[in-house]
């Protein structure tokens, strides 16, 4: 696994012409749009995954 994780398209445009930002790690800019953007990585959250009733896979009427 690589050290940076690439975003796959912009957060405010949508398109995927992103390239690294000189400004630091995890900056971005877009080329469509002209904006520059950072994203960060805050950690895992203590209560982990909780599911909810209707989305147990037991069974039922899938089809």
């Amino acid at each position: 696994m690589s050290g940076r994780a690439a975003p796959f398209f912009c957060p405010y445009c949508g398109d995927e012409d992103l390239r690294p930002h000189a400004d630091g790690h995890g900056a971005w800019e877009c080329a469509a749009c002209n904006r520059a953007f950072q994203l960060k990585f805050l950690g895992l959250l203590a209560r982990g995954l909780q599911r909810h009733d209707g989305d147990n896979d037991s069974g039922g009427d899938r089809i």
